[in-house]
Order: structure tokens, then sequence, then C-alpha cells
């Protein structure tokens, strides 16, 4: 450890933030000179340079409305989910400290895509003839495609909050349909504790056997597109979807609807959403434990595992779902298990019980119990079927592992993850990581926006898929550093980070301008965490949040050998210009109710 260079000082005082407007939140504030770090100076460069990106981005692919400017379809390959999913990140960018015109524009093009996939219908796909959107949510799909198009608005509220009312609304309407309290989606069977399809939206469930143009949309002319999945004619769009049929009865997929409620949690803080997730994750639990600790993808109507035929392995997306890819003519192992890990997760926040996280672990053993020895190696499966486990491996099947290790921080759990760039770093690895993670991050921004640039392609030529590798939205350097935090996935699932910040002055998320923060490190009980205010001008206040809802309490802080008790879900630190500290906090995880409330609107 480095000791402070003598003729420094640093201060340290405890004051309360009534000048500010919430009640009783601890001050520390920090005068120890600090000259700007790489690091720092790196996140201030890649939060400011992905503001014009992304404006740009958006003038290019979207209208005065807010409107996609794409070839409009149905369709998994291409639909309404892959249209939301252009905004991917811009949601964790600016709740990280991004301009608020991050902000404007992410809200301008959901409300316009709101509107225009209401607007949108088919001719010949029976459920979007009257709309590919009803009530603001897609009509009917699985929830591999509903996570990954609900990724914007999961995230919204990161920056939105609790109180905008809108918002609030829509969570709680688009919760509503997998409560079993909405007539309209009968979704959720609240007698037996499940979501009677693999397919279910605002308008219902299918519990019939899905076709081909079920998933695929209407006929269109594919030679005019470049398909991302290959596809060459719409004879092979049908063909990729002839063996997803089975859909009818509950399926691990639908965890990722564990999302709505949990979203409806945060803001209203209603113990009728606590008590849903509980009741279906135990559901679930004991499922797994009647499976070997195994969850299992089809669960039918009447709460069989596997149906009469115990296929505890079927359904579209499952354990044993290998079908065949027209493109290659080979059949491919399409088992869709890491968007299960999302339910998991969701539980333990909103519960603090880590029981959910133990029967993750329970699984992953149960798996590799199931290894193989040939020609002397071990191989390992991933896949089930009617003949038992297949699609073996070298490696331990490990799915899930990195949130695992997150949510327990135990050793076996970290054992499991293997190499890990940014876990090594927070556990003393390489002292060189922030700069290089962030250098990455700043060279993405700029090669993705000189390929949107470069992209000639007219808006009757675009699917909707077509940009998202364009979007110069990249938020992982920033997550893992800054925050502690693991990236949200394409699952759907919200922001799991160790800290989050605010801005008091200005009243928002994120930090505010010229303060950088690095998390060097993570164990069950601490986090260590560098401020800095790069200006050398200007006093910074920012708000340090336990986890990204509250939820972790904050007990003391340790600044320059001094020992400051906090004993709150935030506190403040005042940085004197050109100052910085490192601080190692002693936490108390999912000790609080997680809530989307702002600090100063907590009580």
């Amino acid at each position: 450890m480095k000791h402070r260079p003598s003729g420094c000082r640093l201060l340290l005082v405890l004051v309360t933030l009534a000048s500010v407007g919430w009640a009783a939140a601890p001050e520390i504030v920090i005068t120890t000179p600090m000259p700007a770090p790489g690091w720092a100076k790196l996140e201030r460069q890649l939060l400011a340079e992905q503001v014009p990106a992304c404006r740009e981005f958006f003038q290019k692919y979207f209208d005065a409305r807010g409107y996609l400017q794409c070839f409009v379809r149905w369709g998994a390959n291409d639909g309404p989910d892959d249209a939301f999913e252009n905004f991917n990140g811009w949601p964790e960018l600016h709740a990280l400290g991004a301009d608020d015109e991050i902000l404007r524009l992410y809200q301008r093009g959901h409300e316009g895509m709101l509107r225009q996939y209401t607007e949108a219908r088919t001719v010949e796909t029976p459920i979007a003839r009257e709309g590919m959107y009803h009530r603001e949510f897609i009509v009917q799909s699985d929830w591999m495609h509903h996570g990954e198009g609900l990724q914007l608005f999961n995230r919204m509220g990161l920056s939105l909050g609790a109180g905008d009312t809108l918002y609030a609304h829509r969570a709680r309407r688009f919760a509503g349909f997998y409560l079993g309290e909405d007539p309209a989606a009968p979704n959720y069977d609240p007698r037996l504790k499940l979501i009677r399809s693999m397919q279910n939206g605002s308008r219902g469930p299918m519990l019939r056997q899905a076709t081909a143009l079920d998933w695929v949309g209407d006929s269109f002319d594919v030679s005019q597109f470049v398909a991302q999945h290959g596809e060459r004619t719409y004879a092979e769009f049908l063909a990729h979807y002839e063996e997803y049929s089975d859909v009818a009865g509950d399926h691990f997929l639908n965890l990722g609807a564990t999302v709505l409620p949990t979203l409806a949690f945060l803001i209203a803080n209603e113990s009728k959403y606590q008590q849903w997730l509980v009741d279906y994750m135990g559901a679930w639990l004991e499922r797994m434990r009647r499976n070997g600790g195994v969850i299992p993808s089809f669960v039918d109507l009447d709460g069989t595992i596997g149906g009469p035929e115990n296929k505890w392995w079927g359904n579209a997306y499952g354990w044993g779902f290998s079908p065949v890819n027209p493109v290659t003519g080979r059949r491919e192992n399409r088992n869709r298990i890491p968007r299960a890990m999302v339910g998991f997760s969701n539980a333990v926040l909103l519960t603090g019980d880590l029981k959910y996280a133990d029967a993750w672990r329970t699984m992953i053993n149960a798996v590799n119990a199931h290894a193989r020895i040939v020609d002397g190696r071990k191989q390992y499966p991933t896949m089930h079927g009617a003949q038992g486990w297949y699609g073996w491996q070298g490696e331990p099947w490990n799915i899930g592992a990195l949130d695992l290790w997150y949510l327990s921080m135990r050793a076996e759990d970290r054992a499991r993850l293997g190499e890990n760039a940014w876990v090594a770093y927070l556990q003393g690895g390489d002292v060189d990581y922030p700069e290089t993670a962030l250098r990455r991050d700043l060279a993405s921004v700029a090669q993705k926006t000189a390929r949107f640039r470069a992209d000639a392609t007219p808006p009757e030529r675009r699917l909707a898929d077509n940009m998202l590798g364009n979007n110069p939205a990249s938020i992982t350097a920033l997550t893992h550093l800054m925050q502690g935090g693991l990236i949200p996935g394409r699952d759907g699932g919200i922001l799991f980070s160790r800290l989050r910040y605010f801005d008091p002055e200005k009243r928002r998320a994120g930090v505010p301008p010229d303060v950088a923060a690095l998390v060097s490190g993570l164990t069950d009980r601490t986090t260590v965490v560098t401020l800095v205010n790069v200006s050398t001008s200007e006093t910074r206040t920012v708000v340090v949040q336990g986890g990204a809802f509250g939820e972790h309490q904050i007990e003391s802080a340790e600044v320059g050998g001094a020992q400051q008790a906090i004993g709150a879900g935030n506190f403040s630190v005042k940085l004197a210009p050109g100052s910085g500290a490192k601080l190692t906090l002693t936490m108390k995880r999912y000790a609080n109710v997680p809530s989307l409330r702002l600090p100063w609107e907590r009580r």
C-alpha cells in the first residue's frame, strides 16, 4: 500500500444533507489532492464521446417521431424486439452520468416505436393482424425475445426513478399481464403457479402448437435484404422454425417474466409483487428438487413436470432442443437455459435470501455429475433428450457462473469462472486492466460510429436488426469499473451493481460532471472504491448508493486510516477541486428493501 505523501491533507466530516433536502444521509468531505489518474480521464472521455455518437446514430436510423426507419416486420428473426434493441445500453449509459440528451433521445425512440409497432399489422400471421403491440406491449412472444425487446424499458427506471407516473403505470400494467389479474391476458395460472405457455404477451398465451408462420411473420422477398441469420429465401425462414412447434406449458424461459413484477415492486413497494415472485420461484425450486436438481424446460398445463411422458427436457428452446439449421443443414443445440438465471437473481434481490443462488449451484453440480470418461478425458453434458444426456464438452458446465459468484461471493463459485479479467482485477490482478478496458470501449465507439456512417442501405432495405451492430453505446468497462456491476444481459434483466451514483445538484442519476469512480475490490462484506474530482476549479458532490436499488446497507467507510460510521443505504461525498481518495466500505448486502426511488425521494 502506498503511503500518502507528506503535506497532503485529508478532511473527513460527517454532516447531514438537510440543505439538499433528504433525511439524515451522512457526508464525507475530501480535500486530499489527487492528480487525475489515467483511468479517471478515460472514464470522463468515454462518457462524453458516446453522446455525439449516439445522437448521430439516432439521426441516421430514426425520424423526428422516433420511428425506426426500416422495413417493419413481425417475427423472431427481425421483429419488434430487435427494433427496441437498437437502444441497448443507452439507459445504463445515462444512469452512469452521460448527458441528459441520451435520456431525451431514447425516450423519444421508445415512445415512437410503441406507436409504430401498435400501428404495424400483419396480413398472414394471425396474432398480429390487429397490431404487433397491444396496450404498449408485444402481443405474443417467447421470453427470449420478450427479454431482448424489453431491455430498454426495464432499465429506463435507473434514471426515471419511481416517481415517473407514466413509467410506473406501464410497469404495473405489464406486471399485471403475468400476475393473473388481467382477464385480457390470462398468461398465469395462480393455483398451479405456472405461466401457461412459452408464447405469451398482452393478448395472452398460445395454447396450441405453434407454426413456422407464427414465428417468422408474413412472406417477403428476402433477396432484397441482409438476413442476419443467414437465410437466403423466405422458405429458409420457415424451415428455420419448422421444429419450434411445442410451446404450451411452463418453460424455464418464462423466468424472464419475473423482471416485470420485480420492476413493479421497485416502483410501488407493494407486497403482491414480491409475493408473486416468491410463489412462482418457489414452484420452480420444488420442480428442480423433484427433477434431480435440474430445472425442467416443460411443465404441463396440469402442473406435471414433463407431461404424461415425463419429457422434462421438452419444448422449443428446452434441454432437448436441437433443430436443423436450414442454412447449414446441421442440427444445432439451442438450449436457452442461460436466460433462466434472471429469475433466481431477481428473487435474491427482492428477498435477500441466497437459497435461490444455492439452487442454481445445485443444478450446476447436478449437470456435471453426469460427466463421462472418453479416451481418458472427462466430458460434461450440456443437453438432455429422449436418449439421455448429450452435447458433450471438455469443460464443466458452468452456465450462470458469473452471476452466481456475484450473488454469493463464495470462493467455490469464483473457482468455476476460470479466466475473467475483470474479476481477476477485483482480486488484485492486472493493475493496468482499468485503462485497457476503457481504451477498448473507446475504440469500440469509434469503430461503430465509422460503421454506421458507412452504411448506405436505404430504409426500405433495412431489417430491424441490421443496425444492432452499429449501436455505439459501450457500457461494459464503465459498469464494471465505476459500479462494480454486472452487465445487464439480453434476458432483459435489471442492473445488479455494488454501487450506484447520483448528482444531488442536478437531481439525476449518474456521477456529476468531473467525477470519476473506480471499484477495485469486492468481497462479501467490503467494497473498495476510489472517487476523484478531475476539475481543478469546481467542488463536486456525489451521492454513493449501496446497490443498484439501495439494497445494500453501507455500515462504515474507511478513508485514509480513519473509520467513519455510515449506517445507511447511501451517503454523500464532497470532493474539493483536484481531490480524491480511496474508500473501503463495509457493507451488509441485500439488507434493505430495494427501490427505484432516487436518494432524495427516500425517507
